[in-house]
């Protein structure tokens, strides 16, 4: 999910993905931000398993002289939000996620951003390794691209206007109101 986000972010801001850089693809480019002057920003991909996806991060953040933690967005899946749910927090530790777990670790702090897409808890008896790996039900794919747009507008919402802001428009409920 981090990459359908993360490509979608791009593609409505003109940030092509088209560099093999920091064991991933990535892009640069900028995106507006109100009446401010542009904000430019990197969106990288790792292509690195995901339990290690760390590595590649904390190389981008060294090459980038991103000093500022606040800088930085991590956007990934999450099996303990129901399907669709968007979860921004401005920090805070893995929650059982190994990916996230290797980032922290990497960085050698938890005091960053971070976007959780809901996936939703795999069926009694079925392994949550193998739920986050196949694909989605029928209803599901249709129901992504909403989903996955909304999840990229609050990107640039934390992005340009911080966290907080963010999430308190995108961690609500989308159905709730």
């Amino acid at each position: 999910m981090g990459f359908r986000v993360t490509s979608r972010f791009a593609a409505l801001h003109g940030i092509g993905l088209d560099r093999e850089e920091f064991g991933g693809v990535f892009g640069r480019g900028a995106i507006p931000s109100g009446d401010a002057p542009p904000l430019e920003v990197a969106v990288l991909e790792p292509h690195t398993f995901m339990n290690r996806s760390g590595g590649a991060i904390a190389e981008a953040i060294a090459a980038l002289s991103v000093s500022d933690p606040e800088d930085l967005l991590v956007v990934f899946d999450d099996v303990d939000l129901p399907f669709g749910r968007l979860r921004l927090r401005p920090a805070g530790g893995a929650g059982g996620h190994r990916g996230l777990a290797d980032v922290i670790e990497s960085l050698e702090h938890e005091s960053f951003p971070r976007l959780r897409f809901g996936v939703g808890r795999p069926e009694r008896g079925y392994e949550t390794r193998d739920h986050v790996l196949q694909g989605f039900s029928g209803d599901e794919e249709r129901a992504l691209p909403d989903l996955v747009a909304r999840a990229a507008e609050a990107v640039a919402v934390a992005l340009t206007l911080g966290v907080e802001a963010a999430m308190n428009r995108y961690n609500a409920d989308p159905e709730a109101g």
